[in-house]
């Protein structure tokens, strides 16, 4: 039998308080396997380390039982300790005393009496426990950026400069993400092309780095440290490499439709190139809007090429690629305006969106940075600002706070003012949320230095009357129904998943919050890491939030995956479930209740091989196994049976 080691923590007061770790100590102290027992303030501080190195070495213990906290937080802590003691780290099980027990009883009595049941089943586990050993793969030492808005730009830049290829994709015909279309950046004021286009540039210009646009990732498989990715990049109808950007092609295009890069606001043509900074810096055909290439109804363009750099015949092609790790950098849209029918936009021009407002303030908008009505083409006096249209607002629409919206309103509004010096600002407002450095400053200046008005309350209706918007709303402060006659409403909207986004993440089969928002490993400790070991998350992805903290969360995504290609293997936790083959009976169940393609039936043996590195140990192939050949290492049957006999005996 094994000589057991058991190590109860007080944990400060956190698990101390609820349960009686000095009677445990005692009454467990002649439970069967039980060789040592001892109890301390902090196990996980170095002289709680200490007490176990000691321990195994003066009682030669063959496994250690730590009473403790959520193995999620200190399990590697206590595996190193045995490692570092001669011992091997599966010999160790942790009775999660706390959270399962401390946490959640007031009754020292029952806290206590449920702790020695939670440490006896560790002991009973233990007792059956393998000593296991990582299982470990080569690693393909090449990342693939999922979205190149700023976050992907970034994640791809860092990973590049540190000496490793980068495949790139963009579903768009140029990256730039929603940050290319900004006049300017809050709380500084500078120039959003200024800032985005250096960066835009040296990543197409980067030898480490390969760039698809117009493409979409089909499907990933294979597992961290070697993926096999399928690309499928659409028609590249202009050749980047021929094309001369001379615009004849623009010249005698004859379709014209609404521009995408100014939200709708100018007219481009079928063939265009999204904005001048655009890259790749080419001419893109909109297949959708062009007269017709099936039979060829127009070709003007590729008449007026002289570079030659059209070709009708262009077909989607399938490209594959292999890498090592994944960051998803998918970015964000916003929540769609026509769910907002009562505040007239669609119905009204003078009722825009907050993304509509960056374009008419851009020098490289549709009116150049001129600020105009679009009804009319007048220079607005009075414009209302509505915040939170479509955010905090848990019954009709997105339940959360879309984190920018205060400031970029702010901006909007001090851009107003310095181009329109009599013009009028109005901000409807829930509340100011100003969290980043430099953010409360930007609010207090504006207020009292820019004459900007807040009103604080929500607005219920928009209706035109004569030339004028009239925005009715409620001023809780004063508690007084407000009426404001305005020249032009800017909607801030909220912020949601992009289009697509969803579809790609159902492919690869990673994990989303309710909100369709890419989800973190863990929310503090693993912030930039998804479930799915080997994909990363950068930007918006993962959740609202500005420029600067997109482009640290994607610099921390790169750092992560570059710890991965910077290793020769990669090692997977050897807890997985096995197949006996003298139990196996072929019937291939468990191969299509795996989710994670880890298993396939030889069909010369008839019986069911794992591959290790991609199993995960969730145990569906266990439960669906009517042999019981599937078995998970460490948590067997016999393991758990034991286990629930001490549960089941109260004792």
């Amino acid at each position: 039998m094994k000589k057991i080691g058991v190590f109860i923590c007080h944990c400060g007061i956190n698990i101390k308080d609820t349960v009686d770790v000095d009677r445990l100590t005692e009454e467990l102290a002649d439970y069967p396997g039980v060789a040592y027992i001892e109890n301390y303030m902090f196990m996980c501080s170095d002289p709680g380390q200490n007490h176990i190195k000691d321990a195994i070495h003066e009682r030669k213990l063959d496994g250690v039982v730590v009473a403790a906290c959520s193995p999620t937080l200190h399990e590697s802590t206590f595996q190193t300790v045995l490692k570092e003691s001669g011992l091997n780290e599966y010999q160790m099980e942790i009775a999660n005393i706390r959270e399962q027990c401390s946490w959640v009883h007031t009754d020292i009595e029952q806290a206590t009496h449920k702790a020695k049941l939670i440490i006896k089943t560790a002991i009973e586990k233990l007792k059956l426990n393998e000593s296991l050993y990582p299982v470990s793969a080569p690693v393909t030492k090449k990342a693939l950026v999922i979205g190149g808005g700023i976050a992907g730009i970034q994640a791809a830049l860092d990973i590049a400069d540190a000496g490793f290829q980068v495949i790139m994709v963009e579903k768009k015909p140029s990256i730039g993400g929603h940050m290319i279309q900004l006049s300017e950046t809050f709380p500084t004021l500078d120039c959003s092309q200024c800032i985005l286009t250096p960066k835009m540039v040296a990543l197409s210009k980067h030898k480490n780095i390969k760039l698809y646009v117009n493409s979409e990732v089909e499907s990933i498989d294979g597992y961290v440290g070697n993926f096999n990715v399928k690309i499928k990049q659409e028609a590249l109808y202009v050749d980047p490499a021929k094309c001369n950007l001379c615009d004849d092609c623009t010249e005698v295009c004859p379709v014209l439709v609404p521009s995408e890069q100014d939200e709708g606001l100018s007219w481009r043509k079928a063939i265009y190139i999204p904005f001048p900074q655009a890259i790749p810096a080419t001419y893109t055909l909109d297949v959708e809007n062009c007269l017709g290439l099936e039979p060829i109804a127009c070709g003007k363009c590729r008449e007026k090429c002289i570079a030659e750099a059209i070709n009708y015949d262009a077909t989607d092609t399938i490209i594959e690629e292999e890498v090592g790790a994944v960051i998803l950098a998918t970015g964000f849209d916003l929540y769609p305006v026509e769910n907002i029918p009562e505040y007239g936009y669609g119905k009204y021009p003078d009722v825009i969106t907050s993304l509509q407002f960056e374009r008419i303030l851009s020098a490289t908008g549709p009116t150049g940075g001129e600020i105009y009505r679009p009804s009319d083409g007048k220079v607005p006096k009075e414009i209302v600002f509505v915040q939170c249209s479509g955010s905090r607002d848990p019954e009709h629409h997105l339940s959360y706070c879309s984190k920018i919206c205060c400031m970029y309103t702010l901006k909007h509004a001090k851009l107003y003012k310095h181009k329109v010096h009599n013009g009028q600002p109005y901000i409807f407002y829930i509340d100011i949320r100003a969290g980043g450095k430099r953010y409360e400053e930007f609010v207090q200046q504006a207020v009292s230095e820019e004459g900007i008005l807040y009103i604080r309350g929500k607005v219920a209706k928009i209706y035109k009357e004569g030339d004028k918007m009239i925005v009715i709303g409620m001023d809780t402060l004063s508690n007084k129904k407000i009426e404001v006659k305005a020249d032009l409403v800017v909607l801030a909207m909220g912020i949601v998943p992009s289009e697509g986004s969803h579809d790609l993440v159902k492919r690869l089969k990673i994990n989303t919050d309710d909100k369709g928002f890419l989800s973190e490993a863990h929310p503090k400790l693993r912030p930039v890491e998804s479930l799915q070991a080997g994909f990363y998350l950068a930007g918006t992805s993962q959740g609202p939030r500005d420029i600067p903290d997109s482009v640290s969360q994607a610099s921390g995504a790169a750092a992560k995956a570059l710890i991965l290609l910077s290793s020769d293997k990669i090692y997977h936790s050897p807890i997985i479930a096995s197949v006996d083959e003298d139990l196996c009976s072929g019937c291939a169940i468990c191969v299509g209740t795996c989710p994670y393609g880890a298993r396939e039936l030889n069909e010369v043996s008839k019986v069911v091989e794992v591959n290790e590195i991609l199993c995960e140990g969730c145990g569906a192939c266990i439960s669906a196994c009517p042999s019981g050949a599937a078995q998970q290492k460490n948590l067997t049957d016999d393991q758990i049976d034991n286990m629930i006999k001490i549960i089941a005996s109260g004792k």
